[in-house]
């Protein structure tokens, strides 16, 4: 049998997608590799330093690594190859940062090659604070930014210096939640805890869980803090997520109302377990001045910070976290692609990957939803396609994504799917309520007052609607678990951050039938669809695969008689 993988010089591999080992290679791949094209028949995965040292730090050692290249390749694997992996998964942890009693940090490493590179590149000097022997003293207010530096030389440093304990806050989570319904944390959830904590060990306590939306980022969140058992602040992306850690929490722990305290442009509160946003954090009162709420930071002697859905940490955030390095810092998030390739920072300052389930692993478990994608694609009436001929690449986007014939592709779409539970997500408020007015349906955008969008949210999740109209804001943390058909109407600049949000919400696992639909609505022969070609990597990393239909095609699938109505 042909094998399904080519190795090249170049680091990349050329995986074929209509090969019978295709699934089991593409599982191993993603380990230690990134995707980064995913046409229909040969999907193209690159292997970067940041890779082998993500795959290094869940304990993947580089024999794992090369046997498996072994096994899958086509072709010998090139040993330039084969030495890179090497070379990259032995750097992982070959380089510490230890602290000693004195109180004294220190980078060291059985590597003297290594210590010698480091005291003189001139990235580095600014954080130094001398040697000694065959040590590196380290300015102490500067554990973060050495990481930094130390990352973007080749050097990914492990960081063993230790933790401030922070105030003690010991809670229990709960065998019946207050709804009555039997909790346990699921296998995948307690072993992501565990991975994290490391028995309390310096190789814990910093770090990012990988797991899909719908999967309980927010319970691991809450079986650390318990573990950990210690005041804690919690970063999240909008007022409406900070609702629901509250309502979790206050579920499922037996944390009183009383100790937990929300910090966002509404409210100011500083408890126990206060749950802030990323958007307060970033405040400033002029350009180019401090930021008015960085003291939260500071306000209590916290012993873990949570940021949730890591992969959208603004840059100033990072910034802040440079100088908590002493604090435990746990990142959750479904994807660690980041569309401003910060991806680097993510490891040094919140920590690397701790560990990773693949979607399709919990797909094929219930745990989350069954998730099939669809693309349509949309033509153009012969105006629009003029104007879209001798407009801007900005202009074209908009024009393509607000193609008016995607009216008839949603009609068709909600007569197939009549009795489900349906969500339309897109980018331009106009074209939101055009949809909202033409089907009658409720629409939520960013200008919704909080209270009104969660009395639409509850009015979905109890039935009393069953479709409804959101924009960006439903990108986010919104826990919509019995929506089971999303279309996508428009998005951003092929954003694969997007796409894990857009596809997360309908992926909460279903009472009933565990399927759902993903639709993607893009105009045909236009810059949409390549971006739509992007977007539809994330997909592909998590082992989907798109069916794609023209709008004639589409209309086929409609029974007759739906068509009628």
């Amino acid at each position: 049998m042909t094998k399904p993988l080519t190795v090249q010089s170049d680091k990349t591999m050329l995986l074929e997608v209509d090969n019978p080992e295709f699934e089991a290679c593409r599982d191993l791949i993603s380990k230690f590799a990134e995707l980064e094209k995913s046409p229909e028949y040969m999907h193209t995965y690159r292997i970067s330093p940041l890779s082998l040292w993500n795959a290094a730090s869940i304990k993947m050692t580089a024999d794992e690594i090369i046997e498996g290249l072994t096994k899958f390749a086509r072709y010998s694997v090139p040993k330039n190859v084969m030495n890179e992996v090497r070379e990259q998964i032995s750097r992982y942890g070959k380089v510490k940062l230890v602290k000693e009693e004195s109180g004294e940090l220190y980078i060291i490493s059985n590597e003297k090659g290594f210590i010698t590179e480091i005291a003189n590149n001139r990235a580095v000097q600014p954080f130094v604070d001398g040697m000694e022997g065959d040590k590196i003293r380290i300015k102490k207010e500067y554990r973060g930014h050495i990481k930094q530096a130390l990352i973007k030389i080749g050097f990914p440093v492990e960081d063993l210096a230790g933790y401030d304990e922070g105030n003690k806050y010991p809670f229990n989570l709960r065998p019946i939640t207050v709804g009555g319904i039997k909790f346990g944390m699921r296998d995948y959830q307690r072993a992501s805890v565990e991975a994290f904590h490391a028995g309390g060990r310096n190789e814990g306590g910093s770090g990012v869980v990988v797991l899909p939306c719908g999967a309980g980022k927010t319970i691991v969140g809450m079986g650390v803090m318990q573990i950990v058992g210690a005041e804690t602040l919690i970063l999240v992306t909008n007022t409406l997520s900070i609702r629901q850690w509250r309502n979790e929490i206050l579920d499922k722990t037996d944390i009183p109302e009383s100790d937990i305290g929300e910090y966002s442009g509404e409210l100011k509160e500083i408890k126990p377990i206060t749950i802030a946003t990323y958007n307060i954090l970033t405040h400033r009162k002029k350009k180019g001045g401090d930021f008015t709420h960085f003291h939260i930071f500071s306000a209590n002697n916290w012993g873990l910070i949570v940021y949730d859905e890591v992969h959208l940490l603004p840059a100033p955030v990072f910034r802040m976290t440079s100088e908590l390095q002493a604090k435990r810092r746990l990142g959750l998030t479904a994807t660690l692609v980041r569309e401003d390739g910060l991806e680097e920072d993510v490891f040094s300052l919140i920590g690397p990957k701790k560990y990773d389930v693949p979607w399709k692993e919990l797909e094929a478990k219930s745990w989350i939803a069954e998730a099939n994608c669809v693309e349509i694609r949309v033509p153009m009436e012969d105006d629009l396609r003029m104007k879209y001929s001798v407009a801007d690449d900005r202009e074209k986007f908009r024009l393509a994504s607000e193609n008016p014939e995607k009216l008839r592709a949603i009609s068709y779409i909600l007569k197939k799917h009549s009795t489900n539970n349906i969500l339309v997500i897109g980018q331009y408020i106009n074209q939101l309520e055009e949809i909202s007015n033409t089907f009658k349906i409720p629409l939520i955008t960013g200008k919704t007052p909080l209270p009104e969008r969660q009395e639409l949210y509850q009015a979905f999740r109890s039935g009393q609607i069953k479709q409804l109209v959101v924009s960006k804001v439903a990108n986010f943390s919104i826990d919509l678990p019995d929506a089971n058909i999303a279309i996508q109407v428009s998005g951003t600049f092929g954003s694969r951050q997007e796409e894990a949000q857009r596809l997360g919400r309908i992926l909460r696992p279903k009472a009933q039938d565990n399927t759902a639909i993903f639709y993607s609505l893009i105009s045909r022969d236009t810059n949409e669809e390549r971006f739509g070609q992007n977007r539809q990597l994330f997909l592909t990393e998590q082992g989907y695969e798109y069916e794609i239909y023209t709008l004639d095609q589409f209309k086929e699938t409609v029974p007759e008689e739906s068509l009628t109505k």
